[in-house]
């Protein structure tokens, strides 16, 4: 190669790349509660419909295994998993309390609108051992929107249902706009779901958040619509390096 040519390539301007907003912000979630002594667990995308579904008590004729609902996969015996408590269900099959995991990823549903996605992120907690409790949780969840949104953040926890946790709740920050957005749901684990992975609910109580990704992003970037982060639009994530 020529100097000339030298000289031209070393003079070409490159922008240079930097995570993707929503990457950025699970890997920093999970930080967060690894710094409070989570271990990280990773799972399969495609999950079996026992550990999607039954492991975690929804029922067969529950609404969220139904076809508008769920992406199945093999003759419906797999789903594209719709949260990432199949990671929970796993860890809790292999390790014995006390538990405290972290686990993240893509997750499926069949939404789409601007504040849900087909495919999205959740990072989830769980915490197994003797006597936790709700306030457990409840402090959890104040470190975690403290460390992210600031202290003067305004907040509220409404009770809420999932099969896999009782008594459970969600939780909203107001944003700029002046809305109410729900960015985790959590609970405490129903004890259902440690009998299924056999440990022992009258010696054993655990708690379990899910937070999405996506809605915190929204948040820290004033963002309406939440598929604008998966539009490619170089402008728009240039601004949120």
């Amino acid at each position: 190669m020529s100097s000339k040519e030298n000289l031209f390539i070393s003079n070409v301007s490159r922008d240079r790349g930097s995570p993707h907003p929503i990457e950025e912000m699970k890997l920093n979630l999970v930080s967060i509660l690894e710094s409070y002594g989570f271990e990280y667990e990773e799972g399969p995308e495609i999950e079996s419909e026992q550990n999607n579904f039954d492991m975690l008590n929804i029922r067969k004729n529950h609404p969220a295994r139904q076809m508008h609902d769920t992406f199945y996969v093999n003759h419906e015996s797999k789903v594209l998993r719709t949260h990432t408590s199949p990671v929970q269900i796993r860890a809790m099959l292999g390790k014995a309390p006390p538990l405290a995991i972290v686990s993240a990823g893509k997750v499926f549903r069949k939404d789409d609108d601007s504040t849900h996605l087909p495919m999205f992120h959740q990072v989830e907690a769980m915490y197994v051992n003797k006597g936790v409790s709700f306030s457990n949780l409840k402090f959890l969840i104040f470190e975690i929107i403290d460390t992210i949104f600031g202290s003067d953040t305004k907040v509220r926890f409404r009770p809420s249902y999932f099969p896999f946790t009782e008594p459970s709740a969600e939780v909203d920050i107001l944003s700029n706009n002046g809305k109410w957005l729900e960015i985790l749901g959590c609970g405490i684990v129903n004890p259902k779901v440690l009998e299924n992975c056999n440990i022992d609910s009258n010696e054993f109580s655990g708690f379990a958040l899910g937070m999405g990704v996506e809605r915190i992003a929204m948040l820290l970037n004033d963002v309406d619509d939440i598929r604008e982060f998966y539009k490619s639009n170089l402008d728009f994530l240039n601004q949120r390096k």
